[in-house]
């Protein structure tokens, strides 16, 4: 079904209203290859808002701090019709244990400083970036209500935690009354689906809404790459793009077939690969809205046009059978026919 950028969603168990994409800014404030002048990052958000969008994600990192900045001197004047959502966790000072993690003091002096490099008093969304395995979980609910209740924060998302522990947090904070999470952030794409193992579920059973990063696989969707870039060099640096994506398993024989897909339902369409994989996320009812990592006016552009793309059944299928993964245990055992023995081998059908 298609859409449009100022037809708006619910983000989560909220009533905060968002474009179906959200504009990231992980390109800002790092100029050259990987990132986006200052100027065209501007130019970028203006246009993302002309045609209606609101939605905007950064990161206390992102561009070593500068993308925020950036972010902030775009939004005066416009602040608050803007929903601006950052991240904390990642340390802000290599050598300072305290400038990252999940715990109180990194939470609460990276808002301070969020706050300060997007010229604002408040942020619509501030999401735990990674999970750390170190902070008691009633530590971290408790600092984010603080910040929900002082008016510094109104409301709070997860990127990065593992779904036990998402979901444990959730029931939490909901038996003691404090802030819940709205929003949760995954890698998710056509190359990278084992989110739909259990964070998905788990998210749309929580009230979280998804919220895609990398829905292009790093780059691999759009068909950028070819057989001959799976070589790796032999002095093994991480220089390029297409060495990170090696690196990290995003470009492989595997995607490659996937992205050759992708690229045959395109043509169908008459579209590009990247408006087919962002609209293909769009087809979860889980959800919301992917994060655009786009770095020009251009790729901007094409990436809006994902909102207009409408599959057939067909279509749909051939992207399923090409991006399939094991669901693995217990979930395949849980689909078998087997199940149909706790119903007395009738059917019994699902509410959702």
């Amino acid at each position: 079904m298609t859409t449009q950028l100022d037809h708006y969603r619910l983000l989560g168990r909220s009533g905060l209203r968002v474009s179906p994409l959200c504009l990231g800014t992980m390109t800002f404030g790092q100029p050259g290859a990987w990132g986006s002048s200052d100027e065209e990052a501007h130019r970028m958000l203006s246009a993302y808002a002309d045609a209606g969008g609101n939605f905007l994600d950064s990161a206390n990192i992102y561009g070593e701090g500068r993308s925020e900045a950036v972010l902030g001197a775009w939004l005066q004047g416009r602040r608050h019709a803007m929903v601006v959502g950052t991240k904390y966790a990642l340390a802000r000072q290599q050598g300072d244990p305290n400038s990252g993690g999940n715990h109180r003091k990194s939470m609460v002096r990276s808002v301070e400083l969020s706050l300060a490099a997007l010229e604002t008093d408040y942020l619509d969304l501030l999401f735990l970036h990674m999970w750390d395995f170190r902070t008691p979980e009633d530590e971290i609910l408790r600092a984010f209500d603080d910040l929900v209740t002082a008016g510094k924060v109104l409301y709070i998302a997860l990127s990065d935690t593992p779904a036990w522990q998402a979901s444990r947090m959730q029931a939490i904070a909901d038996l003691r009354g404090w802030s819940q999470f709205i929003g949760y952030q995954a890698s998710y794409s056509l190359i990278e689906r084992s989110a739909e193992r259990d964070i998905i579920p788990m998210a749309r059973a929580m009230g979280m809404g998804v919220l895609p990063w990398s829905p292009l696989g790093g780059g691999v969707l759009t068909g950028k790459y070819a057989a001959g870039d799976l070589a790796t060099p032999k002095d093994g640096t991480l220089g390029s793009r297409a060495a990170i994506n090696r690196a990290t398993g995003r470009l492989s024989d595997r995607s490659l077939a996937i992205a050759a897909e992708v690229r045959a339902v395109a043509d169908e369409l008459g579209a590009t690969p990247a408006q087919v994989a962002l609209a293909w996320t769009l087809t979860n009812r889980a959800v919301t809205a992917p994060v655009l990592g786009v770095r020009t006016m251009a790729q901007l552009h094409d990436n809006m046009g994902a909102l207009a793309i409408e599959f057939d059944t067909v279509q749909l299928e051939r992207l399923d059978r090409a991006s399939a993964i094991p669901m693995g245990f217990p979930h395949e055992m849980l689909a078998s026919p087997m199940q149909r023995r706790m119903f007395g081998n009738v059917e019994v059908e699902r509410r959702d």
